[in-house]
C-alpha cells in the first residue's frame, strides 16, 4: 500500500479491491477463530497457495512480512511464560497468517484502486461524508506513512555519521520537527490547490 505494489495480471491482481478487501476481513476473523495447529497449518497452506497463484516473487513478499517475526521474536517468549508455549504457537501462527493476507492484499491492490473503492463505498452516504475527500485524506495518510520513516531513518543515520546515540527524546525530537514541516508544506500544496474550505 505504501508502494510496495508489484505489478502483475493474476486472477487475484484483477479482482476488484472491494471484494478483496472483504475477503481478507473475513479471513482474518477465520483465522482469529481457529484454535487448533493443523487448522493453522491448513490456512498457511491456502495463504501459500494465494501467493503461488499471485506468481509474488519472495523478496516483495519477504519485505512486507519479515518484520513481524522481529515482533515475534519478542511476544512469543513473554506469551509463553504467561500462557504457555502451545498458546504462544498459535497467537504466532494466527498473527503471521494474518500479516501474509494484509501483504498479499498490498502486494496486488495499487493505492488507486484503494482509493476509488473508498470512494465508490462512501459515495451513497455522500448526503454526509464527501467521499472525495475522504479518499484524499487516505492517500494524504498512505503517502505519510513511508514519508515518516523515511524522516526517521535520517535522522538515525545523522546520529550515527555524528557517533552520538543520545536518548529517545533526543531521536523524538527531530523527527517531530521535521514531521510538522512536511506536514506544513503539504497544508500549503493543499491550500495552493483551493482545498482550504
Amino acid at each position: 500500500m505504501i508502494g510496495l505494489y508489484h505489478p502483475g495480471h493474476s486472477l487475484i491482481h484483477r479482482a476488484p479491491m472491494l471484494l478483496k478487501l472483504a475477503l481478507l476481513s473475513a479471513g482474518v476473523m477465520i483465522v482469529g477463530l481457529l484454535g487448533e495447529p493443523w487448522q493453522l497449518g491448513a490456512a498457511l497452506a491456502v495463504v501459500f497457495g494465494l501467493y503461488l497463484v499471485a506468481r509474488v516473487p519472495l523478496a516483495p513478499a519477504w519485505q512486507q512480512i519479515g518484520p513481524i517475526l522481529w515482533v515475534l521474536l519478542i511476544a512469543v517468549p513473554v506469551q509463553a511464560l504467561f500462557a504457555g508455549w502451545t498458546v504462544a504457537g498459535l497467537m504466532a501462527g494466527r498473527l503471521l497468517i494474518a500479516v501474509a493476507l494484509a501483504a498479499l492484499f498490498t502486494l496486488t491492490t495499487t493505492v488507486t484502486a484503494v482509493l476509488e473503492g473508498f470512494q465508490r463505498m462512501l459515495r451513497p452516504l455522500r448526503r454526509w461524508i464527501d467521499a472525495d475527500r475522504v479518499g484524499l485524506l487516505v492517500a494524504l495518510t498512505l503517502r505519510c506513512i513511508p514519508l515518516v520513516a523515511e524522516i526517521v531513518t535520517e535522522v538515525i543515520e545523522a546520529r550515527r555519521a555524528r557517533g552520538t546515540q543520545g536518548s529517545l527524546l533526543a531521536l523524538a525530537v527531530p523527527v517531530v520537527v521535521r514531521s510538522l514541516y512536511a506536514a506544513d508544506a503539504i497544508g500549503e500544496a493543499l491550500v495552493a490547490r483551493g482545498l482550504d474550505d
